[in-house]
């Protein structure tokens, strides 16, 4: 069981476990460049091993809050997170409490260096997205003693509380929608799933239920793009333009469906006639756009309202529970989806 930083662990012992001065501690911290970088290592096994956090708030009294919950998504850049965020930032509020927002650009190891910073700011509480994370992570949130919950994902043996939904369920669901309109002939389109647990989770899951009803994907027709709507509508068309092409596609989220949709409608094919297509989400003007999307709803913002009332709970509490809390989803039949044109009535 990892301990909990305590008195202990401060610059000085984190001085004695490396073998060095406090003053050449303190200079990694404030001025990494004029410090040997074998020492800089030394100084970093330690700090991780002690799990030292700098307090970057000193002047205040020890014990007080701060009144923050740190937020740490894979990305800012688009609106993928934004209703999970705006309901778990609305829900703290209500109990005082204000969000520092970080992203880390789904890397797992600058995710961990994001959360150092949040910890030298003493936040109260820290939400992570997904299950995944690195064992350098799990083991800073125990050393720290910090609440901690994972949002968006859902699993029966997560490591810290979480709110989400079944991932690879969301995946299941795209995929047996479109089997049971009678299509054989699938592509895929997924971000990569690299520090990405959800994507890999409804990839798998999609993949797990077309083999069971004996549909193989082509290597040709299992596309990447990330979650942006240009690069989903580039990679789809040079899929779509293929002498060969799929009847349907099965996309990881709703952003990647849009870009399917505008390549389709470039290339002259009509959605569903020509192909359906299939998203994951229902993110705000999926069922506004022409034709409304088909896709699987993940409740972003019960899931976001959830977790911001169980980070406060947890907050309140000597000994926090670990909590777990499945959220359900829904096949949402739109116009984007038909029978396929192999299938007689």
């Amino acid at each position: 069981m990892v301990k909990k930083q305590n008195s202990r662990s401060d610059i000085v012992a984190v001085a004695l476990a490396a073998n060095v001065s406090a003053s050449t501690v303190s200079r990694c911290f404030n001025h990494p460049d004029l410090v040997n970088p074998t020492t800089r290592r030394k100084v970093d096994r330690a700090v991780k091993k002690l799990g030292y956090i700098r307090n970057r708030a000193a002047q205040a009294m020890h014990g007080k809050r701060s009144a923050t919950i740190g937020l740490i998504v894979p990305t800012i850049d688009h609106a993928i997170f934004a209703e999970v965020v705006q309901a778990f930032s609305t829900a703290i509020e209500a109990e005082g409490f204000t969000t520092l927002l970080a992203s880390h650009g789904y890397d797992l190891t600058k995710e961990y260096d994001v959360l150092r910073k949040l910890l030298e700011h003493r936040v109260d509480g820290v939400a992570l997205i997904g299950l995944e994370h690195s064992e350098e992570t799990f083991q800073l949130l125990k050393q720290q003693g910090v609440p901690c919950i994972a949002i968006w994902n859902f699993t029966e043996g997560s490591k810290i509380s979480c709110v989400g939904a079944e991932n690879a369920e969301a995946g299941r669901l795209a995929a047996d929608h479109l089997i049971t309109l009678g299509h054989r002939e699938i592509g895929t389109i997924f971000p990569s799933v690299a520090g990405n647990d959800r994507a890999r989770d409804r990839r798998d899951g999609a993949m797990i239920e077309l083999e069971k009803a004996g549909i193989t994907v082509p290597e040709g027709w299992q596309v990447e793009s990330p979650y942006n709507l240009q690069q989903a509508k580039q990679a789809a068309t040079e899929l779509l333009s293929l002498e060969r092409r799929p009847q349907a596609m099965l996309c990881g989220n709703d952003v990647i469906a849009q870009g399917v949709i505008y390549a389709a409608q470039t290339l002259g094919l009509h959605v569903p006639d020509h192909l359906s297509v299939i998203g994951i989400g229902d993110f705000k003007g999926s069922a506004e756009m022409e034709p409304a999307l088909t896709t699987i709803r993940i409740p972003a913002q019960s899931i976001g309202r959830l977790a911001g009332e169980e980070i406060c709970a947890a907050i309140s509490e000597d000994e926090p529970a670990l909590v777990r809390h499945r959220c359900e989803l829904k096949v949402l039949i739109r116009a984007t989806t038909a029978r396929s044109p192999s299938v007689t009535l």
